[in-house]
């Protein structure tokens, strides 16, 4: 039986709240999940602070000793050799290569004891999308699998399928690339953004960004809008719509165009459920405009940065004021570069940490600008840490004990600090934060009861998140 903490309140007829949820969560008076939620709102219950969420997904692992768990006391292989800098948050030492992110930490978050044992991208990948291991073990696989956890993303587009609500825009959407498609050309698909046994039908709508340098590596400096164009990837293998490429590059919208008036051809009874889905969003008019760049001055997409990472920022705020709800942004290779950074400090010096420093800081300012920081939560970390001390080339191996996350909007307290670290910033010594804790934070702020269940791949009523607390210290 499910154990809902926090003060119980009695319905209408005297049973508690909690209790009924519990039961109805359950399975127990056959509803499914979205019902529940739709219950839970009748009698009353709390309505999340969020109305959408963009996850930053800084995957190979940022070194916590680099960015927001300084140790300038530390010996120097431990230390490192980038300089603190003063924040706008009174105890926080920032890297020096972030000083956009310094200036505006009276806006954000940092959870320095982000910690888990799976010390793998695969799986600290999967983990810090789900909220769940991964069933494969350490070291032992890169794919994805149906026996995969739903990402939150997914579950979040489950809700969203299963209302009385007809919607022309996914709930769930990844930007600018599937995990993994840039590394060593496709060859490492990384688990955690899909929907697993959830079903393929809760799959996150995925952008493809392919352009290639003249060498044909995937590099993307100083992109125009020519070479920067997000095209829909997988509606073909996943939702059984084929929207042909021509030989030349062709923009996402011209290929909306051609494939709406391909559509317009035929009655919407020829198409499957799945083939419904995407074709909802082919021919739908606010896809198209949310994902068409271009509307944005000139002056803005400069300050989120004319590269990769930069673009599908923006992008990621383009969606959720269209109204998606969950759109994760993926900084995986970007630029030729990877934060996995082994075996120097050259390429996070002068290309990783400049590049999110800037993305993240606009993202920050912009949503707040428009008045949408308030109703939308923003999550970026890796899915590791780095080791405390350095090898000899001056990189950090896999370390995932310790690990910090940023995290703004939607009640979070600007210019908070939560949590501690040792001397060598290796281990948490004060709160700890799970993975399990994360996603279940992210579900109380969008008014998901985390401890709500749904159905597996048998039908079985399997919990949202298993011994994960919401960590509602960070909320003002």
């Amino acid at each position: 039986m499910l154990e809902i903490l926090g003060k119980p309140t009695a319905a209408c007829d005297g049973v508690p709240r909690r209790k009924l949820l519990q039961a109805a969560g359950a399975g127990l008076f056959g509803l499914s999940l979205p019902q529940v939620l739709r219950a839970e709102a009748a009698i009353g219950g709390a309505h999340g602070r969020a109305k959408s969420v963009i996850f930053l997904l800084l995957f190979g692992g940022p070194s916590q000793l680099e960015t927001f768990d300084l140790k300038p006391d530390a010996p120097e292989k431990i230390r490192g050799p980038f300089m603190p800098i003063a924040s706008r948050t009174p105890g926080l030492l920032i890297g020096e290569h972030l000083p956009k992110l310094a200036a505006v930490s009276d806006k954000f978050c940092i959870v320095r004891t982000m910690t888990h044992p799976w010390n793998d991208h695969s799986g600290g990948g999967h983990y810090v999308q789900t909220g769940h291991k991964w069933h494969v073990p350490v070291g032992a696989g890169f794919s994805p699998t149906p026996k995969d956890w739903p990402s939150i993303g997914s579950v979040v587009e489950y809700q969203a399928q299963r209302t009385d609500i007809v919607r022309d825009l996914p709930s769930y959407a990844v930007v600018p690339n599937t995990l993994g498609r840039l590394q060593e050309m496709g060859q490492y698909p990384r688990p955690g953004e899909h929907a697993g046994w959830l079903g393929r039908a809760y799959n996150p709508l995925t952008t493809q960004i392919d352009k290639r340098d003249l060498n044909d590596n995937p590099y993307w400096r100083d992109c125009t809008d020519e070479e920067l164009t997000f095209e829909i990837a997988g509606l073909a293998a996943s939702e059984h719509l084929t929207i042909d490429r021509r030989q030349e590059r062709t923009s996402l919208l011209t290929q909306f165009d051609d494939a709406r008036r391909l559509i317009g051809t035929r009655p919407l009874r020829d198409y499957g459920r799945f083939q419904e889905r995407a074709i909802s969003l082919v021919t739908s008019e606010r896809t198209r405009a949310a994902l068409d760049i271009r509307q944005e001055s000139p002056e803005l997409r400069d300050r989120y940065g004319r590269h990769l990472f930069g673009q599908s920022a923006l992008m990621a705020r383009r969606l959720v004021e269209a109204g998606v709800r969950f759109v994760t942004v993926h900084y995986d290779c970007v630029d030729g570069y990877s934060w996995d950074s082994h075996r120097n400090s050259d390429d996070i010096k002068k290309n990783l940490l400049p590049t999110a420093d800037q993305a993240v800081s606009a993202l920050i300012v912009d949503l707040e600008e428009r008045g949408l920081l308030d109703e939308t939560l923003v999550v970026c970390l890796g899915e590791m840490g780095r080791t405390p001390r350095a090898n000899a080339n001056w990189g950090r191996d896999h370390w995932s004990t310790l690990f910090p996350a940023l995290v703004a909007g939607a009640g979070v307290r600007g210019g908070g600090l939560y949590g501690s670290s040792d001397k060598e910033a290796a281990y948490p010594i004060e709160h700890p934060v799970k993975p399990e804790d994360l996603a279940a934070t992210i579900y109380s702020a969008l008014g998901i009861d985390h401890e709500l269940r749904l159905p597996d791949s048998q039908g079985r009523p399997v919990p949202l998140i298993e011994e994960g607390t919401p960590v509602e210290a960070i909320f003002g």
